[in-house]
This record gives C-alpha cells, structure tokens and sequence, in this order.
C-alpha cells in the first residue's frame, strides 16, 4: 500500500512539472457559480471567484489579515461611526477607466436597492440607513455613502461597528464598473463585457467545464501578480477533484471528502488540515405542520450522534454544540451549551423516544420528512447516517438533491422545504455573522422560517450596544433562545481540507481559507 502511495506521488510530482511549466494555475472550486454579479452570490466558491477579479476598498492579505486595497488609506472618527476612505491614483478598471469614489456609491446603492434582491445585503446593514433603504423605506440615495470627489469616499455607520472592515473585504463590499452595469444590463457579466479591477479579468466561461481568467495589466500591484493565466475547474463530486489532483490535472483542490482523508495523510506537505470559521447545521422549517413543534425539532437534534458523525464520516471536525463556532473573536465567554450536551446518547435518545411517544409517533408508527442536500458524498454520507438515527425516533426520511448553485438558490427563494442540508462560513469573525441568520426579515438565509420577535429585539439591542462586554451577553442570551428553539440542528464545526501542488509557493492555511491568486506563484525551477 505505501509504495503504491509512494510510485503515485511520483508520478504527480512529474506531472505538476510539466503544468506548472506552462505558468497556468488550475484551481478546483466546489462548482459553478450561480452568478458573476457580486449582488447575487453568496458561497465560498462564488467568493474565490470575486476575490480575484475585484479589489474591494480592503482585501485579505496571503494570511487572511486586512490591508488596503483600491483604499490606500482610511480615517475612522472617534465615535467609529465615519469612515473615510482615499482611494488609489493607479486604481484602475481592466479597460483603463479610473475607479473612483462613485463607483463604489453605485455598487453599495444597487446592492441595496430593493430591485436587485440581492439576498446578501444585509452584511452591510451596519451602513446608515441600509437596512431601511433595502426594505424600500426611504429612497436609494439616502444610503450613507457619499463620494466626496473621485478618490474620497465616505462612509457612515449606523453605530460603531467593530469588525466593518473585515466586512468589506466581503464579494459584496466590491466596486461595479457603473457605465458597463448600466450600458449592458444583466450582460454585463458576460466574457468580453465584464470589467473588474482586481488582479485578474475574465477570459472565458464554459458551463461544468472552467472559467478562465488572465492577469489584469491595469491592475495597480500587477507587476507583483506571478500567475498569468488561472482556470477555475468545478467540481459537484470531491472525490473527482481528489483524482483530478491526484492525475496533475488540478493544482489546488479544496473541501476534500472526509472519508479520503486517511489515505491522503500520504501526500503530508500538500495535505492541509486547519481549523475553519463555520458551522455544519440542517435547517427545519418552522412553519412546516410537522416541524412546527420544537419538541419535535428537540428530539431531532437531541438523537443526532454528532461525535461519530465527527470521528467516522467527517474526520477533523469538531462536534457542534451551538451555532457559533468555537474562537469567534467578540464573544470571550463562548457559546451556550445545549442543556443535553452532557448527557449519554442512550439517555439522549431514550428522551426523544419517549418525546415522540407522546405526539403518537415510533418506529412502528413513523412520519415520513423530506430532506433536501446538495451532492457531494460528504453531504450524502451525513444526510444517511442521521436518517438512520432519525428512524430509531419514528422519523422516515425521504431525500431530494441537487447541485450547489441549484439547491442554494432554491433555499434562498424559499422554496418548499422541511429539513435542509446547510453550512455557514464566517464572513467576519464576530457571532453576529451567525446570529443574524435567523433574524425574522433575513428572507435570503433564514431557511428555518423562525420568526420570534423576542429573538428580534435582543439582536437589534446587541447592534446598538457599544460596549463589547454588555453586548456579548446579549448575543449569547439570543443565541441560547435559538437553541431552546432548534430551528437549526448545528452538527459540526468545519475544518478546511485542501490538496496544494507542491510546485505551489505561498499558500498561507488560515481560519477565513481564504487564499487568493494573486499572492501565489510557481516555484522556480533549480
């Protein structure tokens, strides 16, 4: 068996020879994109897509840190609550064109017109008057975003915001190229009309097959930019892009299937296990007849074994008590434990045995659920390990699957639904990044339906509470409320796996996993 392993990774390292000596960079991505609007992504994939064809005001450094990006520098008033940010002389658009101040006043008004529905508008709520702009309640212009001349931008806050910039460096904190949008109109993403500021421009798009991208020249740090030519390769099923690393046909392959991660331990310098800033969870509709009742959810969650769901099918994630993740910044005394996290999982499932019981339902009398997930046979092995956990309960699952941009687009559409198979990954590492997620008017994520104005209002007295202290508690008081609730089943916190080439330099393994191109190269041969 090892020297199977050993004659394999010979013959890759050969292999990442002759790709990597034609300086394109091939980079396997979890799918295709929904979307190539900013406004209208929202995963990780759709994410890596955007952060190498755009520069926000900031961007994420090799290491996951934020530095300036078409924003050289920027002043915050005392009170927090004014950002001003002076944008680069050499910013410039991949046609040439300046980017300007008012450019990013057009990109944050259209995200936050209610016509575009963009369902990730809401990371940017903390912008004065955002929230109420998005809901229609005053006018697009009223947006506190202000281009003072074409390299001032200001920006004000509804309240001190701690972790703002962090939330910039977000897909959609990026510019849009304003006389393209409005030139063009929804054509504007299309090869040949899309105009980016970032280290790199759009070549090509070929659905389930790759996008293509080349080095942006106009780019302002482009003489620092080592890769010329990238192509994004997507990939529904891991596994294929574990092979697809494994022929050399990929040089970076990312979320890999747990149940490979024993025989991978081979390739030790290009096998990459770090802690991740997200939560695993299934959402239960609440408004569903049947799911309505939280003791029925409570039973649910209680019966899910989430230690050998951790140790057998997802080896290296972390069993999830909570919705937030362990080591969030801003929320020092942790996350609230379930009040069954220390019980037995025979104790465990005999209360829920017994909690069905008393609403009529066993094994030998079961209720039939539907379960909706996204394929990949990470997704597939869970969704199967709980149905089989859920039917000692009386539960009988049935499964609809489809593909990540599908299913995704389905949940945020609202689409009909009773559990659904979804994961959260930390935009900023603050708990409301999590929390808001349920919030009663978050229609893009809040898959469960929960609608508890209780909930509501301690999640807006955190947003009003400056003192990070006081507004911990709060967080953890809303937090706890949604665990009594269970209108999400958290099962795990995510680690990142990632396969790196060994001809791959620079790759910085960091809690965002965030790693974008432009800070990469090939190692130099000799």
């Amino acid at each position: 068996m090892r020297l199977s392993y050993f004659i394999t990774f010979l013959v890759v390292s050969s292999f990442w020879f002759s790709i990597a000596s034609a300086q394109i960079f091939y980079r396997g991505n979890d799918g295709d994109p929904e979307t190539l609007d900013h406004h209208g992504t929202s995963t990780t994939s759709e994410g890596r897509l955007m952060d190498d064809l755009y520069s926000g005001l900031v961007d994420f450094s090799e290491d996951a840190k934020v530095i300036p990006g078409t924003a050289e520098r920027w002043d915050i008033s005392p009170d927090g609550l004014t950002y001003t940010f002076y944008l680069r002389d050499d910013a410039l658009w991949s046609n040439g064109d300046s980017v300007t101040a008012h450019d990013f006043v057009f990109a944050y008004q259209r995200l936050m017109d209610p016509l575009t529905a963009a369902k990730y508008a809401t990371l940017l709520y903390p912008i004065k008057n955002a929230e109420k702009v998005n809901l229609g309640q005053l006018s697009v212009p009223e947006l506190g975003v202000k281009a003072v001349d074409n390299k001032t931008l200001i920006i004000q806050l509804e309240q001190a915001t701690p972790y703002f910039l962090e939330q910039l460096t977000h897909q959609t904190g990026k510019p849009l190229h304003q006389k393209s949008v409005e030139t063009l109109g929804d054509q504007f993403v299309k090869p040949g009309n899309l105009v980016t500021n970032g280290a790199y421009v759009l070549d090509s798009y070929t659905l389930n097959s790759r996008i293509v991208m080349t080095k942006n020249e106009y780019f302002y740090d482009a003489e620092n930019v080592s890769i010329e030519e990238l192509h994004f390769i997507p990939f529904e099923d891991r596994s294929t892009c574990v092979r697809a690393w494994e022929a050399g046909e990929v040089h970076v392959c990312s979320d890999l299937p747990a149940q490979d991660l024993e025989r991978l331990r081979v390739y030790e310098d290009s096998l990459r296990i770090v802690p991740y800033l997200g939560t695993y969870y299934y959402a239960l509709n609440t408004t569903d007849e049947f799911l309505s009742d939280p003791e029925i959810r409570r039973a649910m969650s209680m019966v899910i074994d989430r230690e050998f769901l951790s140790e057998e099918i997802w080896p290296g994630m972390i069993p999830a008590q909570s919705l937030v993740p362990l080591g969030i910044n801003n929320y020092p005394s942790g996350s609230p434990e379930t009040d069954y996290f220390n019980m037995s999982m025979l104790d465990r499932e005999d209360e829920a045995i017994a909690i069905m019981a008393r609403k009529g339902i066993s094994k030998d009398r079961p209720v039939t659920v539907e379960l909706m997930y996204n394929s990949g046979e990470n997704h597939k092995n869970t969704a199967t390990a709980i149905a089989d956990m859920w039917s000692e309960i009386g539960i009988k699952i049935t499964y609809k699957i489809r593909d990540a941009a599908a299913h995704y687009a389905y949940l945020r559409d609202l689409g009909e639904v009773q559990v659904a198979r979804a994961g959260w990954i930390g935009d900023y590492s603050d708990p409301y990044n999590f929390l808001f997620l349920l919030e009663s008017d978050n229609t893009g994520f809040n898959y469960a339906r929960y609608n508890n104005p209780e909930y509501d209002s301690l999640m807006d007295k955190a947003s009003n509470e400056l003192d990070l202290s006081k507004r911990a508690k709060i967080l953890q008081q809303a937090e706890k409320m949604i665990m009594s609730a269970t209108p999400f089943l958290p099962i795990f916190y995510y680690s990142s796996f990632t396969l790196v080439s060994p001809e791959i330099e620079n790759w910085q393994s960091n809690v965002m996993n965030k790693n974008p191109t432009r800070f990469l190269s090939f190692k130099k041969s000799g």
